[in-house]
């Protein structure tokens, strides 16, 4: 083939490829728009079965992501059964769908009133604790149940928290997540650039939010996470490390009392031995511990679709 027909060809498999992407995202977000719409008509409770039931729907249609789900779930609990499995991920569509519709529904959240309608928080005295350290607070958490619900209740408290997030792929989405996050006060920062940035906050007596479960395009170490090797974020390990703030873990579930509840934990001590690189693989063991034994007091409600273990050591 002539290269001015494969140059040609190349061209126009990449202009309807963008097309395609572009049709793509704007029905998603017309559908998100039109979802949020609808939250707010029906009953709280109702919305969540509501969508609950849309979650378990997509069970069976979501081929690709339901095989993804229950490789990963084998490889957590090698000990059930396929029958277990298979119960468990169509529960984990389920609480999906839910902890997602009660996301889209805490947009029209305006104050902390409106918040403990519905969230209830405990313990937010390891918190209080932790900050008359005068040294900052990195909020440790995971993509567990309604986990940005945490983000509006800190900053509804008056705790801005800075917040790191990878930017999506498309604009209009982006930025209905980016303002939804920044609404109450909170800092939606674009990960890459916030190294000195997160520094100078916490060194200001500031908080900081950062998760730590998911394998991305940032420095990492292979820590242990459900019996293999995980390659984790070491962000929160080295902030803390330089600037002595203090980690303080959190995490949210819906209960079965239709309330979400947001459990704030008492600070993890750093070890620091003058070893950097020991201190750093050793104390972001000691994080992923933390999410490893909350995600298996409620792994119905962890994104079990993400590929946890898709880097490999060597």
């Amino acid at each position: 083939m002539p290269k001015f027909l494969k140059s040609y060809l190349r061209g126009f498999m990449s202009k309807r490829k963008k097309i395609r992407r572009r049709v793509r995202y704007g029905l998603v977000y017309r559908c998100v728009q039109f979802l949020i719409f609808i939250s707010n008509i029906i009953p709280r409770v109702a919305w969540l079965r509501f969508c609950g039931f849309l979650g378990g729907l997509s069970f069976w249609f979501a081929g690709k992501t339901r095989r993804l789900m229950r490789k990963h779930l084998y490889i957590a609990f090698p000990e059930k059964t396929p029958a277990d499995v298979k119960k468990l991920s169509q529960q984990v569509f389920k609480m999906l769908g839910k902890n997602s519709g009660e996301m889209l529904r805490a947009t029209r959240v305006k104050t902390l009133d409106d918040l403990q309608k519905f969230l209830v928080t405990h313990g937010l005295e390891n918190y209080e604790e932790a900050t008359q350290k005068g040294k900052g607070v990195i909020f440790l958490t995971c993509h567990l149940g309604a986990f940005d619900l945490q983000i509006s209740n800190m900053a509804l408290r008056g705790l801005n928290p800075n917040i790191i997030g990878t930017p999506l792929k498309d604009q209009r989405l982006n930025e209905l997540l980016w303002d939804y996050r920044n609404m109450h006060g909170a800092i939606a920062i674009e990960r890459g650039r916030e190294t000195f940035r997160l520094i100078k906050v916490l060194k200001s007596g500031g908080s900081v939010a950062l998760l730590i479960d998911q394998d991305t395009k940032v420095k990492s170490v292979f820590v242990n996470f459900f019996g293999r090797p995980a390659a984790t974020p070491i962000g929160a390990t080295v902030l803390a490390m330089k600037t002595g703030a203090a980690i303080v873990p959190t995490y949210i579930y819906l209960g079965k009392d239709w309330k979400q509840h947001m459990h704030i934990l008492p600070e993890i001590p750093m070890t620091l031995t003058g070893n950097e690189e020991a201190d750093i693989l050793t104390n972001t063991q000691v994080l992923t511990n933390f999410v490893e034994d909350v995600v298996r007091k409620y792994p119905d409600q962890w994104v079990w679709m993400h590929r946890r273990w898709r880097t490999k050591p060597n």
